[in-house]
């Protein structure tokens, strides 16, 4: 059993910005695995499905990036997941645009949504996939930053990085954090 969860924001207004692409992640992985998701107790939309066997759920919390933490507990216990069946995938400032690293926890490192999911469920111990959108900002910018559209060139990187990050999940699905680390950091 795995929890794939994508942070974003909701709305239109948001689609394509740099902090979607965990949303962006899951459509991806969606298409990839013709799961579908459809909404959950109001707070995510979650689709269910399989690979190699074992059941995947896909995410997206629906409570905007900030407060993901009570979508992805709820998540959890409706599915009766584990922490250790978590990946939690979201956009990083501290990599250069398209970059990819994973991490079997840890702290937030910063981040407002994942700070939010380690207070709701109560431990760090869950994998993540950071997905690089750069910094190119003006100090004191870094939420218009991440609220606003990739360039061009950065749509195309993103589009080839988000290729990789779901083949980075496949294969934390087959063998675990351990083995998409060692493949794709």
């Amino acid at each position: 059993m795995a929890l794939v969860v994508g942070l974003g924001n909701p709305g239109t207004e948001y689609v394509g910005t740099r902090h979607n692409v965990g949303f962006e992640l899951i459509n991806t992985l969606s298409e990839k695995l013709t799961i579908t998701l459809k909404p959950g107790n109001g707070l995510f939309f979650i689709g269910e499905g399989q690979f190699k066997s074992r059941k995947v759920s896909l995410m997206k919390p629906l409570t905007y990036m900030n407060r993901s933490g009570s979508a992805v507990l709820r998540a959890m216990n409706k599915g009766g997941f584990e922490i250790s069946d978590c990946i939690v995938c979201h956009d990083d400032i501290h990599l250069e645009t398209g970059k990819l690293r994973l991490r079997p926890g840890g702290s937030a490192a910063g981040h407002n949504g994942i700070a939010d999911i380690i207070e709701h469920v109560g431990s760090s111990d869950f994998a993540r996939l950071r997905i690089g959108i750069g910094n190119n900002f003006p100090r004191g910018r870094q939420s218009d930053y991440v609220l606003s559209p990739f360039t061009k060139e950065e749509r195309k990187i993103i589009d080839e990085a988000l290729d990789v990050a779901s083949e980075a999940i496949l294969t934390f699905l087959r063998g675990g954090i351990q083995l998409a680390m060692n493949k794709f950091n």
